[in-house]
């Protein structure tokens, strides 16, 4: 009976220190960005192939960098709405960064177009927002690739902490991102 208490209270001290590791995690940020890679190394285009949850960062038309991501919580189609929890398809560009996100650093995609708005609207929704490309919530990188057994973000596109702060490097503001199903 002595070793199953002993079991129990440190599984509860584990998991109460992942919890306040997690909260302190959260208030910090992502901490420090990574500087940006040389000009000769960038991509210069981002393809996200939705079906088979691949993210590639291409120069010249050529790979340079391949991912395997997770996508929003219901991947299929085209997002229409906020909260649909869908990831959008079509082209759009990387408008602008945040290295002090929820998530491990982010890069925002310019959803919604004019399109997407227009057409959210004749239905009488919000089209939403915020899509990022990201890494693991802050306080969960330790999860690492576990992330991509199954689709969670609320649309975005979600890759680990290592892989995110590569693809910060390389991903310069302005880059376009083309995402398909």
């Amino acid at each position: 009976m002595k070793r199953i208490a002993k079991v129990a209270a440190t599984l509860a001290v584990l998991a109460l220190g992942l919890v306040a590791y997690t909260a302190a995690m959260a208030r910090v940020g992502s901490g420090t960005a990574p500087d940006m890679a040389p000009a000769a190394e960038r991509a210069d285009e981002i393809r996200v192939d939705k079906s088979e949850r691949r993210l590639k960062l291409l120069r010249n038309g050529a790979v340079i960098r391949s991912y395997t991501v997770s996508l929003g919580a219901a991947p299929e189609g085209h997002k229409g709405r906020e909260g649909d929890e869908r990831t959008p398809t079509g082209s759009y560009e990387i408008d602008w960064r945040n290295p002090g996100s929820i998530a491990h650093l982010s890069l925002h995609v310019s959803y919604p177009n004019a399109e997407d708005t227009a057409r959210a609207e004749a239905a009488g929704h919000s089209p939403g927002g915020n899509i990022m490309i990201h890494g693991i919530a802050n306080g969960w990188g330790w999860f690492g690739g576990l992330h991509r057994y199954w689709d969670w973000t609320n649309g975005c596109i979600a890759v680990t902490d290592a892989e995110m702060r590569e693809i910060w490097s390389l991903v310069p503001d302005g880059t376009p991102i083309h995402i398909s199903e």
